[in-house]
């Protein structure tokens, strides 16, 4: 009987998992809170470029097109070859977008042993897990039973990172307008110009979320 493998993202890691688990012969289903795959891509601005080298970033069964040019693709090109790669391997079928997952929890024996059985092979414990899902699209609830669950969900989830300020000393006080990149993110391109255009933008972080916006924010206002 095939097993029932529940992965919870639809990022670059929740493709590369969804693809291993049809490979060994599993039937795995992929939840995704977003309308579409990608991961932080699919959250991250479109002037951003890949940090890295294609010939460093990349699939290993799967290259990039040979129509791209250059080496650093784009926020749009990375998109695009998500999609193919779940396109090439068909990976859609197993995947529900829009699909928030409420609750994990599991219903057998309590003990390192149950891990140490899993393997794939049919010597598993009789432990099930029930993962609460809930369909955005259809605004209902469903059950999923599995025989195992994989988090796929990036390091800092739509969690932002923020400091905690002395009461009277923070963001409340501020005269103007105070979010997080995360927030900046999800504007579209014209939206985030309109945002910072003609203002003093103050970028606190020098990673490459940081730079990406100071950049933008420069480019916006000449």
């Amino acid at each position: 009987m095939e097993k029932q493998v529940a992965i919870v993202g639809a990022g670059i890691s929740g493709l590369l998992v969804c693809k291993y688990c049809l490979s060994k012969g599993f039937n795995p289903i992929v939840f995704d809170l977003e309308p579409d795959i990608g991961g932080v891509w699919l959250k991250t601005m479109k002037t951003t470029s890949l940090q890295e080298t294609t010939d460093l970033y990349n699939f290993s069964d799967f290259p990039w097109p040979d129509s791209l040019l250059g080496h650093f693709p784009t926020q749009q090109q990375v998109m695009e070859y998500l999609r193919s790669y779940a396109n090439r391997f068909d990976l859609m079928p197993h995947i529900k977008l829009q699909s928030r997952v409420e609750g994990i929890s599991y219903d057998g024996p309590s003990s390192s042993q149950t891990w140490s059985l899993w393997n794939g092979i049919g010597q598993s414990s009789k432990g099930k897990w029930s993962v609460t899902v809930n369909d955005l699209k259809t605004a209902t609830t469903q059950v999923y039973v599995v025989d195992f669950v994989i988090l796929c969900l990036g390091r800092f989830k739509d969690i932002p990172n923020i400091p905690q300020f002395p009461v009277g000393n923070g963001p409340e006080v501020f005269c103007g307008k105070a979010i997080h990149s995360m927030e900046y993110a999800t504007m579209d391109h014209d939206e985030a110009a309109a945002f910072v255009k003609g203002k003093k933008v103050v970028v606190v972080g020098f990673g490459k979320t940081g730079l990406d916006i100071a950049r933008e924010c420069s480019s916006v206002n000449g």
